[in-house]
């Protein structure tokens, strides 16, 4: 799995390669769901947690960004979630659209067709800027409203139709 730095940065972002790596990474998530947000009481981890691919983007020995990917089916349909940021790495290193490029890169890269997200709602401009596209309507999730949303990844093709995903577009 390869890393990227972009350009006019020194933001780095990789695939968790080692325990710090994902211990830094569930730090970031903890800090933004738990501390900040408030979006879940003592932990944000879950059983996904356990086959997921866990990226971070980091700057130097800091890491400042976590999401996490995993396949939800054979056929190349991908879940993204848990994208969290520091609040300073938000601001100044802007950190959030190179970590989501860099999600998506991975699943593609690792045989994806399509990846599904449940935005929050403030944040669904942004993710269509990044070329996600609004699949069904707003609903709650985790007590937030969320906009379930989807991205084509350059992979590999399909092994069903977009209807056969229809449990998943909301369609």
């Amino acid at each position: 799995m390869a890393t990227a730095r972009p350009r006019g940065r020194d933001l780095e972002l990789r695939v968790a390669r080692s325990a710090d790596d994902r211990a830094a990474h569930f730090l970031v998530r903890h800090t933004v769901f738990v501390d900040e947000q408030q979006i879940f009481h003592d932990t944000d981890r879950d059983v996904w947690d356990e086959s997921a691919v866990h990226v971070v983007a980091a700057m130097g020995p800091l890491v400042v960004g976590a999401v996490r990917l995993y396949r939800l089916d054979e056929a190349g349909l991908w879940q993204g979630d848990r994208l969290a940021v520091l609040p300073d790495a938000r601001r100044t290193l802007r950190a959030g659209a190179p970590l989501v490029r860099f999600a998506v890169a991975t699943a593609g890269e690792l045989g994806g067709h399509t990846m599904i997200a449940n935005i929050q709602q403030r944040n669904v401009p942004f993710f269509q800027h990044l070329g996600w596209r609004r699949v069904g309507l707003l609903a709650p999730y985790h007590g937030l409203t969320h906009q379930r949303m989807a991205i084509g990844l350059s992979a590999a093709p399909s092994a069903f139709a977009d209807d056969g995903y229809a449990w998943a577009l909301g369609s």
